[in-house]
């Protein structure tokens, strides 16, 4: 499955949403950011009370919107995002 991407205020922004089949809401939104140094976090999952969506599409904009907010509250408000080094 192809992956949307952003990039917002420097940082790259991927949509990283995962399928439970067989519930009504199978789409479980997520996202990773990468940092304007190639420092990326792990999966980040949305809120639980928003987590999984109907639709692919939702789910994937939900997690778009939702890094674009993480990365707003890292520069803005000093959120840790838990960057690494990528591997190699």
């Amino acid at each position: 499955m192809s992956s949307l991407q952003c990039v917002h205020r420097d940082h790259t922004i991927s949509a990283d949403v995962i399928e439970h089949p067989g519930i009504p809401t199978p789409w479980a939104g997520g996202c990773q950011i990468t940092s304007p140094d190639g420092r990326t976090t792990k999966r980040l999952s949305l809120p639980l009370k928003y987590a999984f969506l109907a639709e692919l599409d939702s789910a994937q904009r939900a997690s778009l919107a939702h890094g674009k907010w993480l990365v707003d509250q890292h520069l803005d408000q000093g959120l840790e995002l838990a960057l690494h080094a990528a591997p190699g």
